[in-house]
């Protein structure tokens, strides 16, 4: 049980320039959500008295992002290491008294659980000065090592860039995530020194000014890819895919059938029920809920909307935000539906635009329909009663309601209201010309071989 008040550091000031953008690093998304905007999801499960997020290059985009969620935020002006970086808190978090946690921005994945098991191994009764949190991946490469006994207590640590040849194969890496009580951390930052081949004020150089001083520290394991960190769009790619291959594995554990799981994205909000059918290469953005039995086919795309239990969608449907899909109503191939309601047991069954509408229980729109809700300036509502049918090919032009079990005849242009029960027929009247269209075909023909006579 952690008893002590927590805070959190979270550095973000790298410039990201691997990845060739004018948007700032930490805030590419993942599963729909920037990246930063995840771990601190994670931290605020832990009720944090204080969150600091240190910008530097591009910080107008991270704190416009941060600010409105309370998290206040500091500047690193040069980018003079992670220590450094770290420093440039200390004014954040003047007068708390704390475990703090010390997170990177491009390191988007650590669970809360993770940062728990940090937070209690600081507070065991060895009180380590420090607690790293370390990983083994499968290519050490230049990661920083450490070199720690049996039970965990770290004997020294060392960049792969100072490290000789006995060090660099040491498997155990450090992710440079920590866990530092405050009254250690900003007086071991002022005594690190910048005497290393890079030149910077390195982070983990604390455990061993703390163990100078006859204290250790310790690491505790976590997996790889709990700390893959994001520095180019290739390894956001990965990232994202390890995020959508664990929350495949969830829904399929929590009882949703996924055709090809593979082909299914998720965003980082989607609520999905038990005994739902998912076909291949469907893709969720954020926002939407679906409920049990549902059965979503093939190439759909849903976001910012909501299904009710045993509806069916799709294949090739677009739901978007607001698309309201009520219990066993049925969205069929290629239907798209923007802030429109429609009703239990209604049908769309083929291309069909729903837009700024309400369809109600039981009503079927035929193929072709669609709701006109925009005049260039406007946004205009259409309301269809229940049992209501509207034929193929028509055009809804709002405002307009269509009464209870009223019939629109196929190809109608409807323009005012329709009342229950009624038929509307909109259509010119047929006129009929016998042998207009050979004589047509014979004058063309004619023309088209005299044009290839003359030239």
């Amino acid at each position: 049980m952690m008893t002590r008040p927590v805070a959190a550091i979270i550095l973000a000031a790298g410039k990201g320039t691997r990845m060739k953008s004018d948007l700032h690093k930490v805030l590419h998304p993942i599963a729909g959500r920037p990246m930063l905007l995840h771990l601190i999801d994670a931290v605020t499960a832990l009720s944090p008295e204080r969150m600091v997020v240190v910008t530097g290059a591009g910080r107008e985009q991270v704190e416009g992002a941060v600010t409105p969620l309370g998290v206040r935020t500091a500047v690193q002006a040069e980018q003079l290491g992670t220590g450094h970086a770290v420093a440039q808190a200390a004014a954040a978090l003047d007068g708390f008294v704390g475990d703090i946690l010390i997170l990177y921005g491009d390191v988007p994945l650590v669970e809360t659980r993770t940062m728990r098991r940090m937070l209690d191994r600081l507070g065991q009764d060895d009180a380590p000065a420090a607690v790293v949190l370390g990983f083994r991946p499968d290519d050490a490469g230049a990661y920083g090592r450490v070199i720690a006994d049996m039970d965990g207590r770290i004997d020294r640590m060392v960049e792969f860039k100072d490290a000789d040849a006995e060090e660099r194969a040491v498997t155990l890496c450090n992710s440079g995530l920590m866990a530092v009580r405050s009254e250690d951390l900003f007086g071991l930052l002022a005594r690190v020194g910048n005497d290393n081949a890079a030149g910077e004020y390195y982070l983990p150089d604390i455990v061993m000014l703390a163990a100078a001083d006859g204290r250790r520290s310790a690491v505790i394991e976590t997996g790889a890819a709990e700390v893959a960190g994001v520095n180019s769009r290739a390894e956001l790619a990965g990232v994202e895919g390890d995020w959508q291959r664990r929350r495949r594995a969830r829904a399929m554990a929590d009882g949703v059938t996924l055709i090809a799981p593979d082909t299914v994205w998720f965003a980082h909000d989607t609520v999905v029920g038990r005994d739902v059918v998912i076909e291949p290469h469907v893709v969720f953005g954020p926002g939407v809920q679906v409920a049990d039995g549902v059965t979503i086919h093939a190439f759909s795309h849903l976001e910012g909307a909501t299904v009710a239990s045993g509806a069916d969608i799709g294949p090739y449907a677009r739901l978007r935000p607001g698309a309201d899909v009520r219990e066993r109503a049925r969205v069929g191939n290629f239907v798209e539906m923007k802030k429109a309601i429609l009703g239990p047991g209604a049908k769309a069954n083929h291309l069909t635009y729903l837009g700024d509408a309400e369809v109600g229980a039981g009503a079927n729109i035929g193929a072709g329909t669609i709701t006109c809700n925009y005049d260039g300036f406007f946004k205009y509502r259409t309301v269809i009663g229940e049992g209501a049918f509207i034929g193929s090919n028509s055009a809804l032009v709002a405002p307009v309601t269509i009464g209870a079990g009223a019939i629109v005849g196929a190809g109608a242009v409807v323009t005012s209201d329709v009342e229950a029960d009624a038929l509307a027929l909109v259509r010119a009247e047929r006129s009929t010309k016998p042998g207009w269209a050979k004589r047509f075909r014979e004058m063309m023909l004619g023309r088209k071989a005299a044009k290839k006579t003359g030239e």
